[in-house]
């Protein structure tokens, strides 16, 4: 008789888990489900559960981030505005997806959980802004955009509106959307000789509380 692999029957439990959690949260949401529920609808015992992890919340950022790893991939293919077009195209198209709508949830609990809010941004938030950072200087060092523009605020410029949709439901998050974004930010950004960059002196207006100037005498 064959010795039952351990690894394949712990790994067959964690994706159980995972699937029961997203389940559940897309029928009851995060604040009414419980980990008893989980555990019952995967199969499995609440300890293991919470041997694996610390909080419901927890097993459903796990299960959502697996879910979503393809997003906090940036293709290269040398144009900056169509390698943010694919990749904000695929966040707007999981913001919109049934199979994402618990990330919701998860951003609500984090309002009122500190241990929420730091996993959040660690596990799921900060990983893919740094990739948004990277390409984005990528194109600032290839003369794309602007070089005088702050990265961390153009990163918050460009998802910003997708989070506005996704949060508030004005409207679902659109590939649409991610075009009208890019045709506005890429007005500022493209590099254009004629234009001063912040914080450097416009020689067509008076430099104000210099001589010769507004207030000189």
């Amino acid at each position: 008789m064959s010795t039952p692999n351990e690894q394949r029957r712990s790994e067959r439990s964690r994706r159980a888990i995972l699937d029961a959690a997203l389940e559940l949260c897309r029928e009851r949401g995060l604040a009414k489900m419980t980990v008893e529920e989980i555990a019952k609808r995967a199969g499995v015992g609440k300890q293991t559960i919470y041997r694996w992890w610390g909080s419901k919340a927890a097993v459903l950022q796990e299960a959502l981030n697996e879910r979503v790893n393809s997003t906090i991939d940036f293709p290269y293919t040398g144009d900056l505005r169509a390698d943010l077009h694919t990749q904000m195209s695929r966040v707007a198209e999981a913001f919109g997806s049934e199979e994402f709508a618990p990330y919701t949830g998860l951003i609500a609990a984090a309002q009122e959980d500190p241990e929420v809010a730091a996993s959040l941004r660690e596990h799921m938030i900060e990983p893919r802004v740094r990739a948004c950072e990277e390409r984005l200087r990528r194109g600032q060092e290839e003369g794309q955009i602007r070089k005088d523009f702050d990265i961390d605020t153009l990163v918050e410029i460009l998802y910003g509106p997708l989070y506005y949709r996704l949060l508030l439901h004005t409207r679902p998050p659109s590939l649409k959307q991610v075009s009208e974004i890019l045709d506005i930010a890429f007005s500022g950004l493209s590099p254009d000789p004629g234009r001063p960059e912040a914080g450097k002196p416009d020689p067509d207006k008076p430099e104000y509380g210099r001589a010769g100037g507004a207030d000189g005498a």
